[in-house]
């Protein structure tokens, strides 16, 4: 495994439970370079289920301990209840409880403030996001900044889980950071490094999670039967996936100075975002995950340069958020 420049950063996706797979896949780097990774890790950029990722990191949890909870985590999130069962799913606001995510965060992070986190661990960072739904952007969640100094992690964490659908509108403004451009952080990690931290990118490696990804299933022609409601789930993974790639190419063609390792791993079948009964599965995911970092088996095809002189035409690096 390539050595770790100065500064480290951790940015993990959104996923829901498939946050497993990054757990497992940093447990099993901590295993193996016998460390823990909150010691050596100075920045953390999470959104959703990488966003307790990020937090549990921040506060000083290890990945193996974080690991060993998650099953329990999204078990105790994701019990099922009749708001899940068809049809009703469809005429619910919510089909999840924010009190037991809300208990299960709290186990976890207790109820450390941000202004209390600055004074514990001077030297450490942590970023989030969430959208506002009132103003219709996504926020940046700091734990520097002086607006959210008072915010307890649990409810930042909260905010950028808040998945429509699965969980209520937190203080009925913010939901899941996903819904925007940064369901993968990455550039917003890379971002925050060079133009917030002031980081010289030479000396920062950036390694970026993500939560699998399945492969192709609609076949030639099929889309040309897709009914109005047909529709929905495609568009909708192709909104997804194409942010998390812009997301990839931005980072490589505006910080090209940066150690930047990204991780992917597809899935061979879909696994829903509250399958807490997957586990195994995710797991599985993780350790091939965790061979990828571990044996520097970077997504190549990921970081192409082709799109260059295109991505910096539309972008500029130094107001892109």
């Amino acid at each position: 495994m390539k050595p770790f420049r100065k500064h480290l950063v951790l940015a993990i996706d959104g996923g829901g439970v498939r946050g497993g797979i990054a757990t497992r896949a940093l447990r099993r780097v901590e295993e193996k370079l016998n460390i823990r990774l909150p010691d050596i890790v100075n920045l953390t950029v999470g959104t959703s289920a990488g966003a307790i990722i990020a937090a549990a990191l921040a506060v000083d949890l290890s990945a193996t301990e974080l690991d060993g909870l998650f099953p329990n985590f999204c078990e105790e999130v994701f019990k099922k209840r009749w708001k899940n069962a068809m049809p009703f799913k469809f005429f619910v606001n919510h089909q999840y409880s924010n009190q037991a995510f809300m208990q299960q965060l709290k186990n976890i992070l207790a109820d450390m403030t941000f202004e209390e986190f600055k004074q514990k661990h001077p030297t450490r960072k942590m970023v989030t996001t969430t959208f506002d739904v009132i103003h219709n952007k996504t926020r940046f969640l700091k734990t520097d900044k002086p607006q959210y100094a008072n915010w307890p992690f649990y409810k930042a964490v909260l905010a950028s889980a808040a998945a429509p659908t699965y969980f209520p509108v937190v203080d009925g403004q913010y939901i899941d950071g996903g819904v925007g451009s940064y369901n993968n952080p990455c550039y917003l990690a890379a971002y925050e490094t060079q133009y917030v931290l002031n980081w010289d990118p030479g000396e920062v490696t950036l390694i970026s999670l993500g939560a699998g990804r399945t492969l192709p299933s609609v076949r030639p022609g099929e889309a040309d039967k897709f009914s109005a409601l047909g529709w929905i789930p495609h568009i909708l993974d192709g909104f997804s996936y194409s942010a998390d790639d812009q997301q990839v190419r931005l980072v490589d063609t505006f910080f090209p100075d940066l150690d930047f390792r990204r991780y992917q791993v597809d899935l061979e079948e879909n696994i829903a975002l509250d399958d807490a009964s997957a586990i195994g599965n995710i797991h599985r995911y993780g350790e091939q995950m965790a061979d990828m970092i571990l044996n520097d088996e970077v997504d190549r095809a990921m970081l192409h340069r082709e799109g260059r002189k295109f991505a910096a035409s539309q972008f500029s690096a130094a107001n892109p958020i």
